[in-house]
């Protein structure tokens, strides 16, 4: 349990490497002051916990491959309950603001990283665009971030399956708002809360009261992140899918990613929102294994960034310059990353801009922490050690690199688009079927 400065506590859960590699360890088993292990924190989405079934992808992953993890669970959550009047929303940084300081001053060998996923992805870029320099986050990743919240909260409200996810977010509200009652009875509107039957209306009722927000489209243009993007001053991977039944396209902020040298937006044309299902069972998530890759390459990189205490405005890091200049959007299909730079290229240069992409962080072992060997080395990485090679060789290894990770694809997604195409010729046998024994039935109408 985590004691914040204003009399609020949260619910801190961790999950250690030694926890999950086997590995003997003390009985106690409490993190060493002087442990180097890197540190990731997870920051969940809307009313969702530890517990929450995305939140053990994530957090079993990182830590299987060598990092400590500690899911910063928001007040009220996480089996903890609410002690003071103050609620978490969209746009309230200070809670990780206060934990990432308090990890850093406890464990100051361990590098920190910052996972935020759906509005917790909100959350961090909001935090990292207020503060700027002045953060110790060696690297972060931003899963499913809405990025406008006005912008977002009228998509959700357009169609009816849009509406259902709506109502859906809503029940999930009025439920943490159930567990403490009597707090917001005193402080919110108790009655428009119950009646809430949008996101919107939960906001107007609850949020905004005990934000004190005059209005709610104030609140969502307060607290959007994407209003402090560009003041992002460490390497920032932002995963998105622009078939996002909640979070919708219309609301990143191209531009803003395209002019901070520091972030790389990556947008895959399926995922939903923090599905991103592969496997043959559909049993991983392959955002967490994007940002955990990330992450590795980070870092055994030289370009993790270092606290920078300075006043007024933010300069811009260099760090990530050499990829992003290349092109700063990703394109993700089945699996697949390719570099999409804003000029065209010659088929001879694919494999060159696939290597330099890789750049963003090249693995060596020179850099890791306390000679910690990486666990990070992925196939991208063993192909752009290699580019030395001809220019047609490179074009093979990156084809059978794709080849290779189509395997990933959901057996679940190939039936549904299978019984998708598939239905209309189907339905209509079906029919003909039907008739068929319709007309042999009817007197007079039998074969002779």
């Amino acid at each position: 349990m985590f004691h914040a400065s204003d009399g609020g506590t949260f619910a801190l859960d961790w999950l250690l490497h030694s926890d999950v590699s086997g590995i003997a360890v003390q009985s106690d088993n409490v993190l060493a002051k002087d442990d180097a292990t890197p540190i990731v924190i997870i920051i969940p989405g809307l009313t969702s916990d530890s517990v929450s079934p995305y939140m053990k992808h994530i957090a079993f992953g990182t830590a299987k491959n060598g990092l400590n993890v500690v899911v910063s669970n928001h007040r009220g959550l996480g089996g903890v309950s609410i002690t003071s009047d103050c609620f978490y929303n969209a746009g309230w940084t200070e809670d990780v603001r206060e934990v990432i300081n308090h990890l850093h001053k406890e464990y100051s060998a361990a590098p920190l990283f910052v996972v935020g996923t759906s509005i917790g992805a909100n959350i961090l870029v909001k935090y990292l665009g207020e503060d700027g320099e002045n953060v110790p986050i060696a690297g972060a990743a931003a899963v499913c971030s809405p990025w406008d919240l006005l912008i977002s909260s009228r998509f959700i409200s357009r169609r009816p399956i849009q509406k259902l996810y709506d109502r859906a977010l809503t029940i999930g509200l009025q439920g943490y708002a159930k567990l403490h009652e009597i707090r917001y009875t005193r402080l919110a509107n108790w009655d428009g809360i119950i009646k809430s039957r949008t996101v919107r209306d939960f906001d107007t009722h609850a949020t905004c009261l005990v934000g004190k927000y005059e209005t709610v489209d104030t609140f969502y243009r307060r607290c959007s992140s994407s209003a402090f993007i560009g003041q992002v001053s460490v390497p920032l991977l932002c995963i998105s899918a622009l078939d996002d039944p909640v979070c919708t396209r219309e609301a990143i902020p191209w531009d803003e990613c395209r002019a901070n040298k520091n972030v790389v937006l990556a947008t895959s044309l399926h995922g939903g929102h923090l599905a991103f299902f592969e496997g043959i069972t559909g049993s991983r998530l392959w955002w967490v294994r994007a940002v955990n890759e990330f992450l590795g390459v980070l870092l055994s990189s030289p370009y993790m960034h270092k606290q920078n205490k300075v006043e007024g405005a933010w300069p811009h890091s260099p760090l990530m310059q050499t990829s992003i200049d290349q092109g700063p959007y990703l394109n993700l299909t089945d699996g697949m990353v390719a570099a999409m730079g804003n000029e065209h290229t010659d088929v001879e240069e694919t494999s060159e801009d696939h290597d330099q992409t890789d750049q963003t962080a090249p693995v060596t072992d020179n850099h890791v922490p306390s000679g910690r060997k990486s666990h990070f080395a992925t196939n991208d990485d063993k192909t752009s050690e290699d580019s030395g090679g001809s220019k047609g060789s490179g074009i093979i290894r990156r084809c059978l690199h794709q080849l290779s990770r189509q395997s990933n694809k959901s057996i679940w997604l190939l039936a549904y688009i299978a019984i998708m195409s598939s239905w209309p010729l189907a339905g209509a046998a079906l029919r003909y079927l039907h008739r068929r024994m319709l007309m042999k039935s009817l007197p007079g109408r039998g074969p002779k």
